[in-house]
């Protein structure tokens, strides 16, 4: 997935795969969020979809808040320049782990 990334967007974008956590990388994409052309990484949780949005960030880092909006639950945080927003239909603990694996996992 990270081979497909250069070139596409500006910025380094750091792939990881948690398939031994239950939580594996199917693929990404391209999307636009606000006018901005930002990184998407899919993942699955069982039959779950969790959508990992990556652009970088204006500010410093920021610790996770989570918040629930249209029976999506979504995950932020900033870090190393980059702001992460997770998206699924998970619940809140399984999101918050994924979250969790992201920032703790090299």
């Amino acid at each position: 997935v990270k081979p497909w990334f250069q070139g596409r967007v500006d910025f380094s974008l750091p792939v990881k795969d948690f398939k031994d956590q239950g939580y594996p990388l199917e693929g990404g994409r391209l999307d636009y969020l606000d006018d901005r052309q930002v990184a998407a990484l899919v993942y699955r949780r069982h039959k779950h979809v969790i959508n990992l949005f990556v652009w970088p960030a204006a500010g410093g880092d920021a610790p996770p808040e989570t918040t629930t909006r249209r029976g999506y639950n979504l995950l932020h945080w900033t870090e190393g320049g980059l702001n992460f927003w997770a998206v699924s239909d998970v619940n809140a603990e399984e999101l918050a782990e994924f979250g969790r694996l992201q920032r703790e996992t090299p």
